[in-house]
């Protein structure tokens, strides 16, 4: 009965171990995605400069889209660490 409760103890800090490193990994994952969109489209807009409105309008664009995905892992993370 002890070995149980022990085990289940250890279960529950390695949940929380795994969300933390989660959170972390979908955070960082997100900043390395939008610093290679800026930095493509910097690039971009230095090869044809006519075209920077709708290269930034892409841009942001797909940014939200890897900021929205970001914080959906983030809050599974949570979920996982509070649940």
């Amino acid at each position: 009965m002890l070995s149980l409760i022990m085990l289940q103890a250890a279960a529950a800090g390695i949940s929380q171990l795994g969300a933390a490193i989660g959170a972390g990994l979908a955070a960082i994952g997100a900043g390395i995605g939008i610093g290679k969109i800026g930095g493509s489209a910097m690039e971009a807009i230095g090869r044809q400069p006519e075209a920077a409105g709708d290269i930034r309008m892409n841009m942001i664009i797909i940014g939200a889209l890897i900021e929205g995905v970001a914080l959906f892992a983030v809050i599974i993370c949570l979920l996982a660490l509070y649940a």
